[in-house]
Parts: C-alpha cells; sequence; structure tokens
C-alpha cells in the first residue's frame, strides 16, 4: 500500500491483520550510543539455528524451517519506552508519521484512477486504535475493533485526551517504520533483521515454540502480557493489564531479553514476502536480510515490513502471535496502538 493509503481505508493498513546458547563474552565491546542511559542492550552470541514454525500451529508463510548462520550482535533488552523516544524527539525535534497532516495531492497520487476525493478528515493527524465492542463479533473482520482516531499519536496512544503521564517505562507505539528508522539512527543502531529478531526470541532454545520454551501460556506461572478471556470484548487481566504492561514485567528468555512475546508487535527491517521462507529453504542462509521486495499474498497491492512478537491483543482464539516463529506484517506508514520495536546494534570490529 502506498503511502498514506490508509488514512482512507484505516485498517486496511493493519497487517491482515537454534543453537546451544554461549556465554557473552566480556571482552567484546560495544559502541556508546545517545540512547544509553535508559535500554542496557546485551550481547546475543552468533550460531546457527532452525528457523519457522516448530510445531502446526504456524501459518503457511512459517514454512519450511530452514537454517540460518548469524554473527553476534546486541540487542536492546526490551522495547524502546515513552522515556528513550521523548529523549529522541527533545534531541532532534523529530515529528512522527502519526503527528503529521497530508494534503489532498498526496492522497489523490495514490489512489486508483477515478477514484472521488476522500473526506478532508483523513488528512489530519492521527493513528489506528484498538477500540474493542462490548460483545462478541466475528473474528474475520478487524475494522470491528480498529478504528482511525485523529489525534492519536506515541503521546496520546488512545486519542488527543490520553496521555503518557506515568508512564515513561511503557513502550512507545504508533510509530511508523520511518519513526523508528530515525530514531535508530540517531542512537546509533538499527532495526534488527527477521532473523536476527527470532533468533534472539528463541533465546538458545531449539525447536520450542515460545521464548521460555513449550510450556503452553496458559499453564503455571504469567508469562507474558497477552488477551485473557474472550477476544475482543471481554478481557480478564489475568495477567494483570488490560492493554499495554511496562517494560520488564515479564521474566526475561534465556539471553535476557524481556517481552519477546506479547505486549507489541515489533517493527523488523525486512519487507515481507509471503514466499520467502521457500526461497531460501535449500541453503544455509547467512545474516540474511529478507528479500529484495515485499509481496503480500492476501493483498498484492500493499508492500509491508515484518512484524514479530506479538501484543497484549493476541490470544489463542483470534492471534497466536507470542509463538518465536509468528511473523505478520504492516504497511510502512502505519502506526498502531500495539505497534512499537526495539534495536540492535553490530559487534564493533
Amino acid at each position: 500500500m502506498t503511502k498514506h493509503i490508509h488514512r482512507i481505508l484505516a485498517v486496511g493498513a493493519i497487517a491482515c491483520l537454534a543453537s546451544c546458547a554461549q556465554k557473552p563474552s566480556a571482552n567484546i565491546a560495544r559502541q556508546a550510543s545517545p540512547a544509553d542511559s535508559l535500554n542496557h542492550m546485551v550481547l546475543i552470541p552468533g550460531g546457527q539455528f532452525s528457523m519457522g514454525a516448530d510445531d502446526n500451529d504456524g501459518q503457511p508463510d512459517e514454512y519450511p524451517k530452514h537454517a540460518v548462520q548469524l554473527d553476534s550482535f546486541w540487542m536492546d533488552e526490551h522495547e524502546v519506552t515513552n522515556a528513550e523516544f521523548a529523549l529522541f524527539v527533545e534531541s532532534t525535534g523529530y515529528v512522527t508519521v502519526a503527528e503529521k497532516p497530508v494534503s489532498m495531492d498526496e492522497i489523490m497520487r495514490e489512489m486508483p484512477p477515478g477514484s472521488p476525493e476522500p473526506d478532508s478528515s483523513v488528512l489530519l493527524p492521527g493513528s489506528l486504535v484498538f477500540t474493542p465492542p462490548n460483545h462478541a463479533v466475528p473474528l474475520n473482520d478487524v475494522s470491528l475493533w480498529w478504528s482511525f482516531i485523529q489525534g492519536a499519536d506515541w503521546r496520546h496512544p488512545q486519542g488527543p485526551q490520553s496521555n503518557i503521564t506515568g508512564k515513561d517505562h511503557y513502550p512507545v507505539t504508533h510509530i511508523a517504520y520511518e519513526d523508528a528508522l530515525a530514531y535508530a539512527k540517531w542512537a546509533g543502531k538499527r532495526l534488527p533483521t527477521e532473523a536476527e529478531w527470532e533468533y534472539a526470541a528463541r533465546g538458545g532454545l531449539a525447536n520450542q515454540p515460545y521464548p521460555w520454551g513449550s510450556e503452553l501460556l496458559t499453564e503455571g506461572k504469567t508469562k507474558a502480557n497477552t488477551w485473557n478471556g474472550r477476544f475482543p470484548y471481554e478481557n480478564t487481566q489475568t495477567d494483570g493489564h488490560t492493554s499495554l504492561a511496562p517494560v520488564k514485567t515479564y521474566a526475561a528468555n534465556a539471553y535476557g531479553l524481556y517481552d519477546m512475546s506479547g505486549n507489541v508487535w515489533e517493527l523488523c527491517a525486512d519487507w515481507f514476502h509471503s514466499d520467502y521462507y521457500k526461497s531460501v529453504a535449500d541453503s544455509i542462509s547467512h545474516n540474511p536480510k529478507g528479500p529484495a521486495q515485499g509481496y503480500d499474498a492476501e493483498d498484492p497491492r500493499s508492500v509491508k515490513h515484518v512484524i514479530r512478537g506479538g501484543s497484549f491483543m493476541c490470544s489463542d482464539e483470534y492471534c497466536k502471535g507470542y509463538r518465536v516463529s509468528a511473523r505478520m506484517k504492516t504497511s510502512p506508514e502505519s502506526g498502531l496502538e500495539n505497534l512499537g520495536f526495539r534495536c540492535v546494534m553490530d559487534i564493533k570490529k
């Protein structure tokens, strides 16, 4: 989907909708970055792993499993927070995609020929907000729980009357791909590749569906911030939260990474391609960066980026996105109330 079309289609821009662990070497130095005082980085030791679904719960684009070899890299221990993003904005004056209006000419250039002019309200700044109904609804129509809200952005996650006061340590949301890139560049970092993300999420475990192993999400102690109850209208708050949770609320995986399952989906650098795994199945991929161009078989007109990890909206009955192999996608210009990111950094040579 081309830039700004999500202001017209709103929810149509939603993404339809390993090796044994090694101990990090203490003598590997990491470069400093402006955000060092806020987000500690963890060394992810390089190695080879099998990427893709470990069970029958995966979507078609999660198969086949294939071998990937990665070099070591640094990764933020948690998702970028409101406080960290605020430091970036204060230092640079950056304005996010959700905070910017667009012109009618720009909108019309991206519409099919002969399309009527949309209502002028779509030109105003805004983003997609989770607006759950109070009753059961069909789960094949995301427009029943997503709404484009004018004035929604990272400072106002539910709309202009909301704020992030007291939520410094919550993950920043309503971040478009170019916003995440801008932050990463400022911090001296980059976005993770999809392979890096999955490898890190596994925490050194091989052929396990979750960052913590094989225990079901609903068994034992609470392991992640997901949807409890009947989606999208009833949340029993079994995990203590109806929506976002502060970072580091739940236990880290074996690499010391928090929230690799649930809370918010996380942007990756890769384009999404429905058949990418099939194209690399017959060889070992070394530090793969994904397909050269994006393709979504469910929405061929729209190119998208991969997002990983699931969110507070994931549940067994609707979205098992908290599995380490689960893949979703979103258009580059889209901001969502359940979409954030974390950064990585290459090892200094």
